[in-house]
């Protein structure tokens, strides 16, 4: 932060902030941690202790889990403790470093979901190849590609935030620090933060979403030409939990970081659902379309 800042900590403020229910709402996010704490470790359990599932398409499955723990983590429990204790003050390195592994983890489930569709391109597309393009040592360094490029991108974002001045206001409507809520307290130019932005926004959003919808609309091309309609339904089945997840994820993300800030209670509802209630219902998703999961699971129960 650079020397001119008037401000020397800020004051988060959610729309459910001043709530008469403190109480039922810090159950109710309690509740919404310990679901996807708890389902997100069981799929992370079961692959791990299941050798049938040693397989490139459940490694990225576990490594979506272990993001979504992360991704809950970093907000709610500090969440909670605003709402217990009524302290919403946050020093600037808190701030910063809750912006910092949010951004990072962010940015590993952009680029995991991405890695994800593609494995299911290679299964259905390229069957015969599976085994070679996604061994083991490939998806290793796939997964050392994907938390490394995440924490460096949120190290350029950070370091490019960092250069804004806070001193319109010290107050963010917001749960958790966040880069949009940051913009807006921000009283110099913001040139530098925006060029970051818009190279991030190319590599780390524009071309995994492309490249996720070239793989699906080839997975649909092959699809659609199977000849056996069980063919047809196992195949897409494989796909299922994925698209629902991509598309939760997706649309929450773009909804909030795209619509103009003109309702702080919008805001906060879709950073809600994108940061909290999106990774709870991820495993759930997945547990509840995947056969071999499931199995897994009650195996694990019995």
């Amino acid at each position: 932060m650079k020397n001119q800042t008037s401000v020397k900590y800020f004051y988060l403020l959610p729309s459910f902030g001043d709530s008469n229910n403190k109480s039922f709402i810090s159950t109710l996010f309690f509740i919404i941690y310990l679901v996807g704490v708890l389902v997100n470790s069981s799929i992370i359990t079961v692959i791990y202790l299941d050798a049938q599932l040693h397989k490139p398409m459940y490694l990225f499955i576990c490594n979506l889990s272990i993001v979504d723990i992360f991704f809950t983590s970093v907000t709610v429990p500090k969440l909670l403790y605003m709402l217990l204790s009524g302290n919403h003050i946050v020093s600037f390195s808190q701030c910063y470093t809750q912006l910092y592994f949010f951004i990072a983890v962010g940015s590993a489930e952009d680029i995991l979901l991405f890695v994800m569709a593609y494995d299911r391109y290679v299964a259905i597309c390229r069957p015969l190849h599976y085994l070679q393009i996604l061994s083991q040592r490939n998806c290793t360094l796939i997964t050392i590609g994907i938390w490394a490029g995440a924490f460096v991108n949120s190290s350029i974002l950070v370091i490019s935030v960092l250069y804004m001045s806070s001193c319109h206001s010290n107050i963010i409507h917001q749960f958790f620090c966040d880069i949009k809520s940051l913009t807006m307290t921000s009283c110099t130019t913001m040139q530098m933060f925006f060029v970051v932005i818009g190279f991030e926004i190319l590599i780390i959003d524009f071309i995994p979403v492309m490249g996720t919808l070239i793989s699906y609309f080839k997975i649909f091309f092959i699809i659609f030409r199977m000849k056996s309609k069980e063919s047809r339904k196992k195949a897409f089945s494989t796909c299922s939990s994925h698209i629902t997840v991509i598309s939760i994820y997706c649309g929450t993300s773009l909804a909030y970081y795209l619509i103009p800030a003109y309702s702080d209670i919008l805001d906060s509802f879709l950073n809600l659902v994108f940061a909290a209630v999106t990774p709870t219902i991820n495993p759930i998703i997945y547990s509840l379309q995947n056969s071999n999961v499931q199995s897994a699971l009650l195996g694990l129960v019995r």
